[in-house]
């Protein structure tokens, strides 16, 4: 009997999972595949759970599957059409929370993979990462699953991380890369003082609002091959100051910058450090940044483990799956750096929202998917 993976997902959306709570959902999946050959390990770090699965012998060569099922919040229950957790079941429809986002995924990944080793056991070894830490910070979640697997010897060659990859049509992209993430939080330190006798004062906004037309002067670049032009938006600015015949001591701006392969957090964070520190050279006013990096871009180039998953799409879909470096950032920003990853999964459309759901059908598809492409990767 093949293993029901639009069943599966309705019962990990019963499981009330919002970051970082586990809710049951690993527990379910752990009994699931330890009765079906897999060694499981739960992997807790920092109050997160997550779970580590494995069948056939280490070091041997391996196929891996990441994903989460932690999810957001549900928001306001009385704006659901069924109670997000209940995993409801209506026209081919299955409603819930972490429906789209990413439940189904991970119940296509675990049904395929249980069915592909007790059919057809390959020579070789399938692991299935789960985390239950994708939602939130992301520091115990795939990062710790990662650490674990290095401390003991446990390695994917390949993955394939089963978020939500295509924007309307279950077939049309694959993400092989993702662009990088860096908030920048800069602080202008002047001298206060009356508007009226501004050569007394500093004013730091003067000094910040010029920092900041410069780096929106010209595009950071042209873009690349596979990635669009890097993009910089100001987000906030602000002085707290509700006096308007006052010059302020301080303020304060934000800038978040989506970059392609063309740059690091490092080289972006040494950049406008540059420009801030020649600007408080010439104006007096003191220029403070902070980075929080979110994560580097990457890419996995086209080449045989592209070509196999693009190829199995294609087949099953009838669709040419774009390659795509678009959307924001994923937990396989952290396993690029283990083994290459690419990112396949269901249509992304109800993700996060009220009445998130997804067509039973597509989860089928899915796991046929996953599990062909699992049967041509050990040929």
């Amino acid at each position: 009997m093949m293993t029901d993976a639009a069943d599966l997902t309705a019962r990990l959306i019963r499981c009330p999972s919002v970051t970082p709570e586990e809710g049951g959902a690993l527990v379910l999946l752990a009994d699931l595949l330890s009765a079906g050959g897999f060694t499981c390990t739960r992997v807790d770090r920092n109050g997160v759970s997550n779970l580590f699965a494995r069948w056939g012998a280490r070091g041997a060569r391996t196929f891996g599957f990441n994903g989460h099922t932690d999810v957001v919040p549900p928001g306001d229950l009385g704006s659901w059409t069924h109670p997000p957790f209940s995993g409801h079941v209506e026209d081919g429809m299955i409603w819930g929370r972490g429906a789209t986002d990413m439940k189904s995924g991970v119940a296509a990944f675990v049904c395929a993979a249980m069915d592909f080793v007790r059919e057809t056991p390959p020579d070789g070894a399938v692991i299935l990462t789960i985390t239950g830490d994708e939602e939130g910070p992301g520091r115990d979640g795939t990062r710790a699953l990662l650490d674990w697997m290095n401390e003991n010897g446990e390695r994917m060659d390949v993955c394939i991380v089963g978020e939500p990859s295509n924007p309307d049509t279950f077939g049309e992209m694959i993400k092989i890369g993702r662009r990088g993430s860096v908030t920048f939080r800069i602080t202008a330190t002047g001298v206060q003082g009356h508007a009226a006798y501004p050569h007394r004062a500093r004013n730091p906004l003067h000094a910040l609002t010029r920092y900041l037309t410069d780096l929106i002067a010209s595009p950071l670049d042209q873009g690349t091959a596979h990635f669009d032009p890097s993009g910089l938006q100001i987000t906030s600015i602000d002085c707290g100051n509700p006096a308007s015949n006052v010059i302020p001591q301080t303020a304060t701006a934000v800038v978040n910058i989506r970059f392609n392969d063309l740059h690091t957090a490092d080289s972006l964070t040494a950049d406008l450090t540059d420009r801030a520190q020649a600007l408080a050279t010439e104006t007096g006013v003191a220029l403070h940044l902070s980075a929080e990096v979110t994560g580097d871009a990457f890419l996995t180039a086209p080449g045989p483990f592209v070509d196999l998953v693009r190829g199995v799409i294609r087949a099953e879909t009838g669709l040419d799956p774009v390659l795509s470096t678009t959307g924001g950032t994923s937990d396989a920003r952290f396993i690029k750096d283990h083994c290459p990853v690419v990112e396949f999964g269901l249509v992304g459309r109800f993700m996060h929202q009220v009445d998130e759901r997804v067509p039973a059908g597509e989860i089928h598809a899915l796991t046929r998917v996953y599990r062909r492409i699992l049967t041509e990767y050990f040929v």
